[in-house]
């Protein structure tokens, strides 16, 4: 999986190959310029101690050449950052983007399924802890390799025989590596995770403060939290322990090696007569030929955290996205609002079914109210016309056209939906209340506030349609933001209406006057009322009985209260027991 990974992760970087190139370019010369520092040293050293005497002039001369190999090394290194820089925040900017796309895409079940606040942490704290891995990658491996090579080379050209020591040393750190790695991996893996359930566990209870202070439950949460906490803790120390035994088990073995290199120089001087200042540069050599393994290692619990943060963002890519659409899928227009359901089957899990053979048919105008105990289906059936969810099996025409042929979008841009938990976003009061009609002139803008009973209370507001709404509309009522959203409806004017408990969080009186303004809408609109109160629906041309996905009763509410059937015991329930 780590190499799957990896290679996954290389292909980002790899779009950027120019730019990799030219930094591989200013390393090479960094790197080899800075390679000649130690064998001019070493000739230096040779000179002087060969003459008996020290000559100054050639010192200075030396430093002065030492100076501009250092100054040009560093400059083009300078270069190299900026290229490093651009190629790690360019894959992660394309890795964010892909991956919001990606979540555009997903069906509805992905987020029903999975926690909103480890999705948020993988498109965020993933994400930037790829690219932080991959700056550090970069910086260290590039330079690595060029400083590796030419070390090497340099060594080679000294002596053969002091390389070969080195050589044979070299292996050991990066067996020791390999192996705490390895085990360091798992844990990288397991933090990353935690940390995504941590946000999730963040986001919920923040999200709701208002439940859970008014149960009592901070006492509770603060007990939940620190559970996770203590679990990444010790999950973030384990993997921080792990990879932090690498740096000093190859420094170790490395210093052995510097040991080594001293002794076979000094042998060599004795026996073949090796130069004192060949010793010297060989022994910076031998350090230069370590270093970036030294590197590579002290930066490895960011490299192990960017392949579990990378693996994490990879299964958000992997994700089945939403049924492709055909390419030659035609956009459906909507004139009449005729709606039917043909022997349709529909289940979220194989295992379960829920919905099966249904069969309704609905003419223009009507008006449908859906009842039911929770868990019947009434929401799913909503969920089906809008394309939400395909259906298993059967058909749901619209004005006698099959929606699956068509594309969702047209399918729902013909489909007014008012639910009964709202949603708006941090913009003004204008733009929320345009979002179903980008286009719309301030003239719609107003009928569509009015008609919901919302502008004389957005007149007042110091900005009146230009007052900023903060996140979620946590500036405003449950009453206000519900009268926003369907306002937004509103100036769509769609064919098709489906009103999921609308007036819920409104008072009486803002009902009534909401009832009067969705009286009017409705005129020779299709409209479907997910429906709770039963007194709210009592005037519907068709009320639907539904209970474990199936329609048991169907008629107006007349002719089901003469049944006395499933329908007589849910509106007597909500009755029965209050006060006159």
């Amino acid at each position: 999986m780590k190499k799957k990974t990896l290679f996954r992760l290389w292909k980002y970087v790899y779009k950027y190959k120019s730019k990799m190139f030219l930094a591989l370019i200013c390393a090479l010369i960094s790197n080899v310029l800075a390679s000649l520092a130690p064998l001019i040293v070493g000739r230096a050293i040779d000179k002087v101690v060969g003459k008996g005497n020290v000559q100054f002039d050639y010192v200075i001369k030396i430093l002065v050449i030492l100076g501009l190999l250092y100054c040009i090394s560093a400059a083009f290194m300078w270069i190299f950052s900026i290229f490093a820089n651009i190629v790690a925040y360019s894959t992660t900017y394309d890795l964010r983007k892909e991956a919001f796309y990606k979540i555009t895409k997903l069906p509805l079940k992905f987020f029903d399924e999975n926690a909103h606040g480890d999705t948020m942490s993988k498109l965020t704290n993933d994400i930037d802890a790829v690219s932080d891995g991959l700056f550090q990658a970069i910086t260290q491996f590039y330079p690595g390799i060029v400083t590796i090579l030419s070390s090497l080379i340099l060594m080679l050209y000294l002596s053969v025989k002091i390389t070969l020591v080195i050589l044979i040393m070299t292996p050991f750190c990066f067996i020791i590596a390999s192996y705490i790695t390895k085990n360091s991996n798992k844990m990288f893996k397991q933090q990353q995770n935690t940390i995504g359930e941590l946000n999730g566990y963040i986001e919920e209870i923040i999200g709701n403060q208002k439940v859970v202070k008014a149960f009592g439950y901070e006492e509770r949460s603060q007990k939940q939290f620190e559970k996770i906490n203590d679990k990444l803790y010790g999950f973030g120390q384990k993997a921080q322990f792990y990879s932090s035994l690498t740096n000093p088990a190859t420094r170790f073995v490395n210093n052995i090696t510097y040991i080594l290199v001293g002794i076979v120089g000094g042998i060599l001087a004795v026996i073949s007569g090796l130069s004192v200042g060949k010793i010297s540069s060989f022994l910076t050599y031998s350090t230069q030929f370590s270093q970036p393994i030294n590197n590579v290692t002290s930066v490895a619990a960011q490299l192990q955290a960017a392949l579990a943060a990378a693996e994490r963002i990879f299964s958000i890519l992997d994700e089945n996205e939403q049924t492709k659409e055909a390419l030659k899928t035609e956009k459906i227009q909507v004139t009449e609002g005729n709606v039917q359901f043909k022997a349709v089957n529909f289940s979220y899990n194989e295992d379960r079914k829920l919905i099966e053979d249904l069969n309704l048919k609905v003419e223009k105008g009507d008006t449908i109210a859906i009842v039911g105990p929770t868990g019947a289906g009434k929401t799913t059936l909503v969920n089906l016309i809008m394309r939400f969810y395909d259906i298993n099996s059967g058909s749901i025409l619209i004005d006698n056209k099959d929606i699956s042929h068509f594309t969702r979008a047209s399918v729902r841009t013909s489909i007014g939906m008012v639910l009964q938990d709202t949603w708006l976003f941090s913009g003004t009061i204008k733009d929320n209340i345009s979002y179903a009609k980008p286009e719309a002139t301030m003239e719609e803008i107003i009928a569509a506030a009015k008609s919901a009973n919302i502008h004389s209370y957005i007149k007042r507001l110091p900005e009146g349609y230009n007052t900023i709404i903060s996140e979620a509309g946590g500036n405003l009522s449950e009453g206000q933001k519900q009268l926003l959203t369907i306002a937004r409806v509103m100036i769509k004017s769609p064919p098709i209406l489906i009103l999921d408990e609308a007036t819920s969080s409104v008072d009486t009186r803002t009902e009534t006057h909401i009832q009067k303004a969705f009286a009017e809408i409705m005129k020779n609109r299709t409209t479907f009322i997910i429906a709770h109160r039963l007194s709210t629906i009592r005037d519907a041309d068709l009320i639907l009985v539904m209970n474990n996905g199936n329609i048991v009763e169907k008629g107006n509410h007349k002719e089901l209260i003469k049944k006395d059937g499933f329908y007589n015991k849910l509106y007597k329930s909500q009755f029965e027991n209050r006060q006159i």
